[in-house]
């Protein structure tokens, strides 16, 4: 006797192969949505189809274990299940759905199609870019910001054929963005507000994460112990086994822990941030909160949440939001390859997104069609008599060729 666990040993799989279980889900499912639920965000559903096989598995990691993707993700069949699901509980009442699944683009309109199974997907090629193909954290996947927007533009080209995206830098499984794609010695407000430009305007809807919208940062725990999350403690291990001191593999995992995500949030000054009296918080605090929190940030116009406020408000209440919402995805090509450019059209209205992402200044010479400034990160636009627009350290500017003069 055994059973499958593609999680922690305390979490076995269900067997979906079991129509009794199926319709128990499905129960289950339209329980809530009978109630008036709008719809369901719906966790790693990519993985309740199982290849099963009896044998010895050649190793691939310091562990002497095989990784379990090839036996669980994406198996041939799961589209029957997820069709059964779909017209048994969200096609009926309409519902909004959007999947945590990493969907082939080849087979992205099966899923998000005129007839797919649900209303959109999550994009995981450029959140866990910083992840290796082997999905050890503790090893650096050395990406590039070429390799961002190739995954970025990719992505959207495909999607916007297809259906419809969801838009996202950060979650509950995710180390915070700040860290993941801004040198140390440049996280600040200005390179925030840059990659929340960047994802706030591009195709889809998207999902800001608690804290996200203060520009809340990673923590650096002093020991192992801190951490709580068990896949944390698998890499530390898997660190160690692979030839790390123990220091650089507790630098490793304090870099890559989904703990970061997952620490207190960042009310006010009181005590633990106002998350909690106790004196046992199941997670530390950032230290960092005395300065970095909500309450500070809500009367400071120049601050990351405000700015993402604004970004807010182009999208939904401007006359720019036609084009933000529904308007075409188009890449900007650029000999420049530290600049990130990508429009959004639609019939005769483009916006234009212009982003440095390195810190050293970049220069763009502006087309004379635009001559309206939406938004920028800086407090002013550096753009001489030439159009020669001089990029600051992870400068973005929002142009658009309509709406008033530049």
């Amino acid at each position: 006797m055994f059973y499958l666990h593609a999680f922690t040993k305390k979490q076995p799989d269900l067997n979906w192969e079991n129509e009794e279980v199926r319709e128990e889900i499905y129960a289950m499912i339209n329980y809530w949505l009978d109630k008036g639920l709008g719809g369901f965000r719906i966790d790693a559903i990519l993985n309740i189809k199982k290849k099963l096989e009896y044998g010895i598995f050649e190793s691939d990691g310091e562990d002497g274990l095989a990784f379990i993707g090839p036996w669980i993700l994406n198996q041939s069949g799961i589209e029957v299940w997820l069709k059964e699901m779909r017209e048994r509980t969200f096609k009926p009442h309409n519902s909004m759905t959007v999947a945590e699944a990493d969907v082939p683009n080849e087979r992205l309109d099966e899923y998000i199609g005129e007839d797919g199974y649900y209303s959109m997907v999550f994009d995981f090629s450029y959140t866990d870019i910083d992840v290796p193909e082997t999905g050890e954290w503790f090893k650096d996947s050395q990406w590039t910001w070429t390799d961002m927007r190739t995954n970025i533009f990719t992505n959207q080209l495909v999607t916007q054929d297809k259906g419809w995206g969801a838009l996202y830098l950060e979650n509950h499984d995710q180390p915070r963005s700040i860290n993941k794609y801004i040198p140390e010695e440049w996280i600040n407000d200005y390179s925030k507000k840059m990659l929340a430009t960047l994802f706030m305007l591009l195709r889809g809807t998207p999902f800001i994460y608690q804290g996200q919208e203060l520009g809340m940062t990673n923590i650096e725990m002093a020991s192992l112990e801190d951490f709580d999350d068990v896949a944390t403690h698998s890499q530390y291990k898997r660190a160690l086994e692979y030839g790390l001191a123990p220091e650089q593999a507790l630098k490793a995992v304090n870099k890559r822990s989904r703990d970061n995500s997952r620490t207190p949030m960042q009310w006010n000054t009181q005590k633990n941030a106002r998350f909690s009296t106790s004196d046992n918080v199941w997670l530390k605090v950032n230290p960092n909160y005395p300065e970095l929190n909500a309450e500070a940030q809500l009367t400071n116009q120049q601050s990351v949440f405000n700015y993402y406020h604004q970004l807010i408000k182009l999208r939904k209440n401007s006359v720019y939001k036609d084009v933000l919402i529904y308007g075409q995805f188009l890449p900007v090509k650029d000999k420049n390859e530290h600049i990130l450019l990508y429009e959004r059209q639609l019939e005769d209205k483009i916006v234009l997104v212009i982003l440095n992402v390195t810190a050293t200044e970049q220069e763009y010479y502006v087309d004379e069609q635009y001559q309206q400034v939406l938004i920028n990160n800086y407090e002013d636009v550096l753009l001489d008599q030439s159009r020669k627009l001089r990029l600051r350290p992870f400068e973005s500017i929002v142009l658009a060729n309509y709406g008033g003069q530049l």
